[in-house]
C-alpha cells in the first residue's frame, strides 16, 4: 500500500494542471543589491548533514525606531560549532528612499545563535516594537530602548528556551493587555545523536523528520508585567498535545474575543488550540485541520490565516513539502476541509516544497493572490539549478472570480524566475507606495527584496491599528466595505515561515475611490466604526475615536 501511494503520488505531481496560468508583465522586481539590502545566508552545512542545516533562516519586517518606515531583521544561522566569530544576525534601517543600511552593532542585536525565526511585538507596552529571536539553542529576547538601541534580556524575561525554537508569535491570550509569548518547537536533536540518512536516489541527504521520533512540546509564556514572563505551558494545556511545530499563527477561530493558536507541523497532525479562559484545548482532528483530505499528516511549514471568502470565518494555509501540495483549509459548516483542489491549488503546488508563504492582495484588484517561497529538503531529479540540489523556483498565484486560483507568470511574479533554496518570507509595504513587497531569505543564498511593480497607489488602503495608549491593537481585525464588497483583515504580524510581517492592516479596493465604512473588532470583542476613508493614503485607528456600532455574535468553531 505505501508503494502504490508513493506512485499515485508521483503520477499526480507530473499531471498536468487544468487551470491556464495567468501571463502577464511581471509583478515584483528583484532589487536587493540595488537597495542595500545585502545578506547572504550562511546554513553552515559540511557533508555531515545535520538536520537544521536544511531548515533556516528567518526574516522580521518592523519599524524598529518609529520613524514609520518598516525595517528588515535577517535571522542568520551559521556553523552549529561554537564559533564565536561566525556571522550574526542583521538589522536593515530603512533610509526611504529604496535604500537600506546595516545598523547592526548600532542597534546591538546581532545575535550568533544558530538561528530560525523571529517575532516582533511590544511586550513591554512602551510603545516601540522589540524582538524575539529562535535558535537551535537558547533563544534571545531583545528589548527596544527607543533610542535606536537594544538589549539582551533574556535572562530576566525568563524565556530563553534551550531546545530548537522555530516560529513564535506575541499575543495577548488572557486579556490582560499585556503581550504574552508562544514559541514552536521542532525536534529534540543534537550533532551527538545525528542519524546518518540517504535520499530516495541513494545519495547521502538530511533525514526525515519521523526518523528521529522525537517530537518537541511547544512553549506559551506568560507575560507577568515587569519585564518578566512564566512558563504557562502546562497551566494552560499546551504542553498536553505536541509535534514537530514549524508554523504558527495566533487567531480568534471561534470568534469569542480570545485569542487561539493554530500550529503547522512537520508529518505530525497539526494542532488547533482554542482558547477556553482557563486553558487551551486541542481540537485540530475534531475540526477538519489536522490532516489532510486524505486522512495524511503533512510536512507543515507556512502558515496563514485569513477569510477567503469574507464570509466572517477563518480560513488557513499551509505550505507542505514535494509530492503533497499547499492546503487550503476552507472553514464552512462549523469544520475546515481541504479545498486545495477546488480552489486550483492542488496540482499546481505539488512539485515544490513550500515554506515562506503570504496570502495578500498584491494587485489590488480585492481579491486574495498567494505567493509560495520553494525550497526542497531532500535531493530528488529533477534539479531545477545545477549548482544547488535543493533549489527551486517560488510561485504566485492570482484569485479569479470564480473564486478559483491560477498560477501566474513568469513564474514567481519575476522575469526571470528565481531559482534558490528559499525559507522565510515576510510581506510589507517597504516603499510606503501602498501596495505589499516581499523579502525571501534563501539556504545558502542572499535573500531576495521583490519590489511591487503591479499594485497602484489610488487602489490601496493601509491601517494602523492602535489600543489607546498607542500600542499595536494585537488580534483585531478591521472590516472595509467597498463598492458595496466586504473585506477583512487581522492585526497580527507573526504568520508565514519564522517570520514577522507588516503589522500595518492593507486592503485593495479594485478602483474605488474610498470605502464607504470602515469598523475594527478589538480583541475583547467589541466594535467601533470610524466612517468612511478615501483610498490611496494610510490612516491611524486607534481605540477610543470611533462610534461604537453594537458586538457581532458570530461563533463559527465550537
Amino acid at each position: 500500500m505505501r508503494l502504490a501511494f508513493a506512485v499515485s503520488l508521483a503520477l499526480a505531481s507530473c499531471a498536468p494542471s487544468t487551470e491556464s496560468p495567468a501571463a502577464a508583465a511581471a509583478w515584483f522586481k528583484e532589487g536587493a543589491a540595488e537597495a542595500g539590502l545585502v545578506f547572504e545566508h550562511v546554513s553552515g552545512a559540511s557533508g555531515a548533514y545535520h538536520f537544521p542545516e536544511i531548515m533556516g533562516g528567518g526574516v522580521g519586517l518592523l519599524d524598529y525606531d518609529g520613524d514609520g518606515k518598516l525595517d528588515v531583521y535577517f535571522v542568520q544561522s551559521g556553523s552549529l560549532d561554537a564559533d564565536p566569530a561566525r556571522a550574526g544576525n542583521r538589522l536593515f534601517r530603512n533610509l526611504g528612499d529604496g535604500r537600506f543600511e546595516d545598523c547592526t552593532e548600532r542597534a546591538g542585536v546581532g545575535d550568533r545563535g544558530y538561528g530560525m525565526g523571529c517575532a516582533c511585538g511590544d511586550y513591554d507596552g512602551d510603545g516601540d516594537t522589540d524582538l524575539y529571536v529562535t535558535n537551535v539553542g537558547p533563544n534571545v529576547l531583545y528589548e527596544n530602548r527607543g533610542d535606536g538601541t537594544f538589549r539582551d534580556v533574556t535572562e530576566t524575561a525568563g524565556v530563553g528556551h534551550a531546545g530548537w525554537g522555530t516560529s513564535a508569535a506575541f499575543l495577548d491570550y488572557d486579556g490582560d493587555g499585556r503581550l504574552d509569548l508562544f514559541v514552536a518547537n521542532y525536534l529534540e536533536w543534537s550533532t551527538e545523536h545525528e542519524l546518518t540518512c540517504e535520499s530516495a536516489n541513494g545519495r547521502r541527504d538530511y533525514c526525515h523528520p519521523n526518523h528521529y521520533s522525537a517530537p518537541a512540546p511547544d512553549v506559551l509564556y506568560h507575560n507577568d508585567g515587569g519585564g518578566r514572563f512564566s512558563d504557562a505551558s502546562e497551566a494552560m494545556k499546551i504542553s498536553s498535545a505536541f509535534g514537530n511545530g514549524l508554523g504558527v499563527v495566533s487567531a480568534d477561530f471561534d470568534a469569542d474575543g480570545r485569542s487561539d493558536i493554530f500550529v503547522a507541523n512537520d508529518m505530525r497532525p497539526n494542532l488547533l488550540w482554542l482558547n477556553r479562559g482557563e486553558r487551551f484545548e486541542e481540537r485540530a482532528m475534531l475540526h477538519g485541520c489536522a490532516l489532510s483530505g486524505a486522512g495524511y499528516a503533512e510536512a507543515g511549514m507556512g502558515v496563514q490565516a485569513f477569510d477567503l471568502e469574507q464570509d466572517g470565518d477563518l480560513d488557513l494555509l499551509v505550505s507542505h513539502m514535494r509530492h503533497q501540495k499547499a492546503t487550503l483549509y476552507r472553514f464552512e459548516k462549523g469544520a475546515f476541509e481541504d479545498a486545495s483542489a477546488a480552489l486550483g491549488l492542488a496540482l499546481a503546488t505539488r512539485p515544490y516544497t513550500g515554506f515562506g508563504l503570504g496570502v495578500c492582495d498584491f494587485d489590488g484588484d480585492g481579491r486574495l493572490d498567494i505567493y509560495l517561497a520553494n525550497g526542497r529538503v531532500a535531493q530528488e531529479p529533477p534539479f531545477a539549478s545545477a549548482l544547488d540540489r535543493y533549489a527551486e523556483e517560488n510561485l504566485l498565484f492570482t484569485q479569479a472570480q470564480d473564486g478559483r486560483f491560477v498560477e501566474v507568470l513568469p513564474r514567481g511574479g519575476v522575469a526571470p524566475a528565481l531559482v534558490a533554496t528559499s525559507r522565510g518570507a515576510a510581506f510589507g509595504d517597504l516603499d510606503l507606495d501602498g501596495d505589499l513587497d516581499i523579502v525571501v531569505v534563501n539556504r545558502d543564498g542572499r535573500a531576495h527584496l521583490l519590489w511591487n511593480q503591479v499594485g497602484r497607489r489610488e487602489n490601496f488602503l493601509v491601517f494602523q491599528v492602535l489600543e489607546r495608549n498607542g500600542t499595536l491593537a494585537v488580534g483585531a481585525k478591521v472590516e472595509v466595505l467597498a463598492a458595496g464588497r466586504k473585506q477583512s483583515r487581522r492585526i497580527d504580524p507573526a504568520w508565514s515561515y519564522c517570520a514577522s510581517n507588516d503589522p500595518r492592516a492593507h486592503f485593495g479596493l479594485a478602483g474605488a475611490r474610498a470605502a464607504e465604512r470602515v469598523s475594527v473588532r478589538w480583541s475583547d470583542g467589541t466594535s467601533e466604526d470610524f466612517g468612511p476613508r478615501d483610498a490611496g493614503r494610510s490612516w491611524i485607528l486607534r481605540r477610543g475615536e470611533g462610534e461604537p456600532p453594537g458586538t457581532p455574535a458570530a461563533l463559527p468553531v465550537r
